[in-house]
């Protein structure tokens, strides 16, 4: 355990499965005193962009970044008043609170699952997408709850205005694997 989370609280969107569930599971195993979980049903996010109709666009992003900004915009008046050092995990400024992100790379979640066509060969699938990565396989959830719960600790104190990027070397790989 990198630090303990003990005496904090957490709010998690869209904790219902993949890297939030992964991130709510591990906050309260380092000791976050709540973990609120926020989500909705799943979905319909599995099928290419191009046969997505509108409709279902428009929910997958009123759930993804509208949640992650509500909840940062109600939570932050009490976040500034908090004695106990607050920190967001996503992608906004409001100075003095302390606000870092995460960019996760291909993670085996219900998601990246989702881009497996029904009876194509999962492995041969697996290699395509970690291709342009460095580490040959998907990243694993906890992979990201780990870090998440790093960037909300005291241990990241003087941290803020950073992205992580945990994508098991993709952006830092451009070369042809042998």
């Amino acid at each position: 355990m990198l630090d303990s989370l003990g005496g904090k609280t957490a709010l998690v969107t869209g904790a219902g499965q993949g890297i939030g569930r992964a991130i709510a599971v591990e906050m309260a195993r380092q000791g976050a005193s709540a973990v609120a979980v926020a989500d909705r049903n799943a979905q319909d996010h599995d099928r290419a962009v191009d046969s997505l109709s509108e409709e279902v666009w428009d929910a997958v992003y009123e759930v993804n970044p509208k949640a992650a900004w509500l909840t940062t915009k109600f939570a932050a008046p009490y976040l500034r008043r908090s004695p106990r050092g607050p920190a967001i995990v996503n992608a906004v400024d409001l100075s003095p609170v302390r606000c870092n992100c995460f960019c996760p790379g291909v993670i085996d979640t219900p998601l990246a699952r989702g881009h497996f066509a029904a009876g194509e060969d999962r492995d041969s699938r697996e290699r395509e997408m970690t291709a342009p990565q460095l580490v040959d396989r998907l990243g694993r959830p906890e992979e990201v709850a780990r870090p998440a719960c790093f960037l909300a600790s005291d241990s990241a104190a003087f941290i803020t205005g950073a992205a992580y990027v945990i994508d098991g070397g993709a952006l830092a790989w451009r070369g042809v694997k042998g």
